[in-house]
C-alpha cells in the first residue's frame, strides 16, 4: 500500500508543476499552431516542422518532448463559370481559401508518464479589414496513456498497479478551441485545451478519478520596424490552469531582414530562455536554451529545445502579406 500510495504521488506530482500534463515550448512564437489550433493555414502556407525538446538533460526521468507537425490553406486553386442575371459569364473562384487544415503527432513522457498521441485542427480565417485577419479553429486530440513500469520494481505479485489500465495504457479522446488576431504589425491569440477534462481510475476503487485539468494560453506580440531590415518583437504567452497558478513568459526578439532572430525571454517560474533562429530559402532552423533558476540547475545542463521547418508555397499563395513564421 505504501508503495502504491507513493507511486500516486508521483503521478500526481505533474499537476503541481504547470507545463508537466501538457507539454512545455520555448519556441511558441515560431509554432504557434502547437498551441492554438486557429493558426493552422493562418499565413496561406502550407509549413511542416519538427520540435525535439529535452528538459533538464542529466536528470533522470525529465520530461521529454517531440512533436511533428503539418498545416495548410485550403486556397482557390480553381474556378467555375456562373451565369449572372445579366446573362454574362463570370468566374467565380470554387472555395474562398477560408479554411485551413492541420495535425500533429507527438510523444511527451515525464517520469512515469508516458503520452503518445496526435491532433487534428480545423480552422476558419475571415478579414477583419484590410490588413486584420481573424481566425477561429476547433482541434481533437487523442492520445495513449501509461505508466512506465519499467522504472517500478514489485515485491508483492499482487500489487494492484501490475494490472492497472495505466500499467496497460488507456485512450484518452479530448477536445481544443482557439481564436487568433493576426495583423502586419501585431497578432493576439487564445486557446484552450483538454476541453472535456479526460480522467481515469487509479488503483483501486478508494482512489479518486485522475483528470486532466483545462489548460489555457493567452499569447501576444508586436513587432516596432527600425528601418528596412530591423524589427524588435517584444512578445508574451500567459498560461494556466484551473488548479494550478498562472505562468508568464515575458521576451524580446531582435530580428534582422526577416532571414536571422535573437531574443531573450523571462519565466515567472523561475527560468530564463535565450532563443536564436534563422532561414536559409524555405527553411527555418531554431534554437532555444533554459536556464532554471531553481536547485535542480546544479544537477543539470539546462533545457535544450530545436525546431526545423520548411514552408511550401510561391507567391500565389501569399494573403496580402505574410507572417515570417
Amino acid at each position: 500500500m505504501r508503495r502504491s500510495a507513493f507511486i500516486l504521488l508521483l503521478f500526481l506530482s505533474g499537476t503541481l508543476a504547470y507545463g508537466q500534463q501538457l507539454p512545455l515550448y520555448s519556441q511558441y512564437l515560431y509554432n504557434k499552431f502547437l498551441i492554438n489550433p486557429a493558426v493552422a493555414g493562418s499565413d496561406g502556407y502550407t509549413s511542416i516542422s519538427l520540435t525535439a525538446r529535452e528538459q533538464w538533460v542529466g536528470y533522470s526521468g525529465a520530461p521529454r518532448t517531440f512533436s511533428f507537425s503539418w498545416q495548410t490553406r485550403v486556397l482557390k486553386k480553381s474556378f467555375i463559370m456562373k451565369q449572372t442575371k445579366l446573362k454574362h459569364a463570370t468566374f467565380r473562384p470554387k472555395t474562398d481559401g477560408k479554411v485551413g487544415l492541420g495535425g500533429y503527432v507527438f510523444s511527451d513522457k515525464n517520469g512515469l508518464i508516458q503520452r503518445t498521441g496526435f491532433q487534428v485542427a480545423y480552422s476558419y480565417h475571415t478579414w477583419l479589414q484590410n490588413s486584420t485577419q481573424l481566425s477561429f479553429g476547433l482541434a481533437f486530440t487523442g492520445y495513449y496513456y501509461k505508466i512506465d513500469d519499467k522504472q517500478i520494481n514489485f515485491e508483492d505479485p499482487n500489487e494492484p498497479w501490475l494490472n492497472n489500465n495505466l500499467r496497460r495504457g488507456i485512450f484518452v479522446p479530448d477536445l481544443g478551441f482557439g481564436a487568433y488576431l493576426l495583423n502586419p504589425r501585431y497578432c493576439v491569440g487564445f486557446s484552450a485545451d483538454q476541453l472535456s477534462e479526460a480522467s481515469a481510475k487509479i488503483g483501486g476503487p478508494a482512489y479518486k478519478n485522475f483528470s486532466m485539468s483545462r489548460q489555457y494560453y493567452l499569447f501576444g506580440s508586436y513587432d516596432f520596424s527600425f528601418g528596412t531590415s530591423t524589427i524588435i518583437q517584444p512578445s508574451f504567452l500567459f498560461k494556466m490552469s484551473e488548479q494550478v497558478k498562472p505562468q508568464v513568459d515575458i521576451g524580446a526578439t531582435y530580428i534582422y531582414n526577416q532571414d536571422f532572430w535573437a531574443g531573450l525571454a523571462y519565466r515567472t517560474s523561475g527560468a530564463l530562455i535565450a532563443n536564436v533562429g534563422m532561414k536559409y530559402q524555405n527553411m527555418f532552423f531554431g534554437y532555444a536554451f533554459d536556464f532554471t533558476m531553481q536547485e535542480i540547475q546544479r544537477i543539470t545542463y539546462g533545457t535544450h529545445e530545436i525546431t526545423v521547418a520548411l514552408k511550401f508555397g510561391d507567391n500565389s499563395r501569399r494573403y496580402r502579406w505574410l507572417d515570417r513564421y
